[in-house]
This record gives structure tokens, C-alpha cells and sequence, in this order.
């Protein structure tokens, strides 16, 4: 059976090597020393100034918009994973969507503007498969609005655009370092910004409240991360080079695998060093998406709707025309990307794709 991903897992030695140490100091949680040592490593190998590791990438998300004092209406996108609007409504805040880049497969800049009101408060814009978003207009429609910037950039780490890490751009950026990420901490995320005095707030937020042992400052939440996931981030860690690379060779792999199959993939932003985290491809029609996935599981090959539906579907959102959205999340489709994936069962799913096309009825 092949999925449509495979989470990495360390050699069991070195992440016992951090579990011997949890023992010892029998400190679980708690901002303990591993939680300190995997927020300056990420620092060191992503070049970031400032770096919180928190218990999920939808945490991150929801003390980002507390941290930045959001309300009313926060513009995002209808093309991501479900946390990024959902957030937006838990955190009471009304999501409006904007239609992505029919290249890009991001939020439209170009569409911004025209659904900016009084009560817009911020851009929420998501990465999508680590791809960049068109920081600098984002940047410049903020500016002019007067708007704060959060990116949910669950798919971007190790992503850089001209030459520096995309997590640098915006007010705030999150991630996830959820098992099925590049990198991980089985469960994880991250709060990324430039501005100390934000972190330091962010930093309150994660535990509670608290400033001190027995004195609260702003109202927070229980967004920490314990030392058995900091271990397995700091086992992780020490792989991700590699990790990079053969999601890279792989990628190349299916480009050549499948250079006359008749789908779309998305136009990577100039400038930009992606992490080639998904192997998306977007077919002309859903129902050549559909033949495609019930040949793959036929054989025990199970790619993924990466994302489907759109989110302007949800029973919870304001509808709102995003018809590209719309089209291209029912023909999106992620093929199996992980790190022990084989040369053989890359050509193996090409053959079967490429069946279905040659043989369409």
C-alpha cells in the first residue's frame, strides 16, 4: 500500500538518546530545556531571529490573530486547509474569502482590494504546498490599508524567497510540524515574527497568561509543546537536509514520469527556493481527477483531494464568488510524496495515470 504520504521517522537510538535525558530530569513539559533547544536550532538552521515552538499549527494560527488584536474581518483565502478559516471563526473574526491565482494556486492580489471594507483588520494567506504567495503585493496592499499580515505557512519550512526564509514575511507567520510535514515533532507548530515585543506577547499567550509564576498579564491559553515532541523535532532535525533533497529528487522524478500527462501544476514564485513538499497536479476535468484516483486505489495507491472542498463550502462561511477555487480544488490532486519512496513506484503511479489518459473510456 502507498500513501499519500509517510511520516520520517529518526533512527529509534537517537530519539532515545533524548528520552534517556528527559528521565534523568524528569522535567516533561513546561518550557523545558528540549523545548529551548529545538527553538534555538530552528533559529540557527532557518536564520530567524525570533522562533516559538507551540503544540500545533492551529494554535499558532488562533494566538496569532489574539496576539495582533484582530476583529471583524479578516481576508484569506478559500484554497487551504480547513484550520485557516476555522480559526478565523473561533476566533471570532469573519472570514472573506478572495480567489487564488489560477497559476499559483494563492490568494489573488490582484482581488484584494475589492473586498477591503472599514471593518477589514488583516490578510490571512496561506503558502499553498509551500509555494509563496506574492509577498511584496500582500505587503504593499497592507501598507496602504493599513492592515496586518499573518501567513499560515504549515507547508513552507525551508522555503526561502530571495534569499532569506519566507517565514520572515509578514507580521506573523505559523507552521506545523505535524507528523506528515517535511519537518516534524509528531505534533508541533510555530510562531514566527520580527518584532520582539510580538514574540514576547505571543510568549505570554502560549502559557496561560503568565509572566511570572504567580502573576497573569494578558489572557493566554495552553498553547506549549512538551519534551518528548522537542526530542523528536531535535531527532528530526538532524535529517532534514536529507529530507529536502530527496523530496526534490523525487519531484524530478514524476516531472519526467509524467511529462505527457495532460495536468496542471502550480507556478512556483519567482525568487523562490521551494521545498517541493507536495506533488500536486490539477487535471483538465473532475472527472478525469476521479478515473485517476479510483485506477490508483484499484492498486492500492491512495493519493489525496489536497484541498477539497473549496473552504467558501463550509456551512459556517459567508458565500462569496471564488469560482477559480472552486474549479480547481474538484480537479487538485496530491500524488504519494515521502521520503522512502522508490524510483519503481513513481513509475508505477505514472503508468497507471498515464492509462487513464491513453484509455479514457
Amino acid at each position: 500500500m502507498i500513501n499519500v504520504t509517510k511520516p520520517f521517522l529518526p533512527p529509534i537510538e537517537e530519539y532515545n538518546h533524548y528520552l534517556q535525558g528527559i528521565w534523568e530530569r524528569n522535567w516533561l513539559t513546561n518550557n523545558g530545556p528540549l523545548v529551548n533547544d529545538l527553538e534555538i536550532k530552528l533559529k540557527e538552521y532557518l536564520k530567524l531571529k525570533h522562533l516559538l515552538f507551540v503544540g500545533n499549527g492551529t494554535i499558532a494560527l488562533q494566538i496569532a490573530i489574539k496576539a495582533l488584536n484582530l476583529k471583524g474581518e479578516i481576508i484569506t483565502t478559500p484554497f487551504s486547509y480547513v484550520a485557516t478559516t476555522s480559526t478565523i471563526v473561533w476566533e471570532g473574526c469573519s472570514p472573506v474569502f478572495v480567489d487564488i491565482d489560477p497559476k499559483s494556486f494563492n490568494i489573488d492580489p490582484t482581488k484584494i482590494e475589492e473586498r477591503i471594507t472599514d471593518k477589514t483588520t488583516a490578510i490571512l494567506a496561506t503558502h499553498v504546498y509551500g509555494n509563496p504567495c506574492d509577498v511584496e503585493a500582500i505587503e504593499k496592499i497592507a501598507n496602504k490599508h493599513n492592515l496586518k499580515v499573518i501567513y499560515d505557512a504549515a507547508h513552507a519550512f525551508g522555503v526561502q524567497y530571495k534569499g532569506k526564509s519566507i517565514f520572515e514575511y509578514g507580521d506573523i507567520s505559523t507552521s506545523s510540524f505535524h507528523a506528515t510535514k517535511i519537518f516534524h515533532s509528531t505534533e508541533g507548530g510555530a510562531l514566527i515574527a520580527n518584532d520582539p515585543e510580538l514574540i514576547k506577547t505571543m510568549s505570554y499567550l502560549r502559557n496561560f497568561g503568565h509572566v511570572s509564576s504567580d502573576a497573569f498579564g494578558p489572557v493566554g491559553i495552553n498553547g506549549k509543546n512538551s519534551e518528548f515532541h522537542a526530542a523528536m523535532g531535535l531527532a528530526v532535525l538532524k535529517h532534514i537536509d536529507t529530507l529536502l533533497h530527496l523530496r526534490k529528487v523525487q519531484a524530478t522524478a514524476y516531472n519526467k514520469a509524467l511529462a505527457t500527462l495532460d495536468v496542471q501544476r502550480p507556478e512556483i514564485l519567482a525568487g523562490a527556493e521551494w521545498n517541493y513538499s507536495y506533488y500536486p497536479i490539477v487535471f483538465n476535468t473532475e472527472e478525469q481527477l476521479l478515473k485517476s484516483i479510483s485506477i490508483l486505489n484499484e492498486h492500492w495507491i491512495y493519493p489525496r483531494r489536497y484541498f477539497y472542498p473549496s473552504l467558501s463550502s463550509l456551512s459556517y462561511v459567508d458565500t462569496y464568488e471564488v469560482p477559480i477555487s472552486e474549479s480547481i480544488s474538484k480537479r487538485a490532486l496530491c500524488l504519494p510524496m515521502f521520503h522512502s519512496l522508490k524510483q519503481e513506484d513513481i513509475d508505477f503511479i505514472a503508468r497507471l495515470l498515464l492509462r487513464v489518459q491513453n484509455n479514457p473510456e
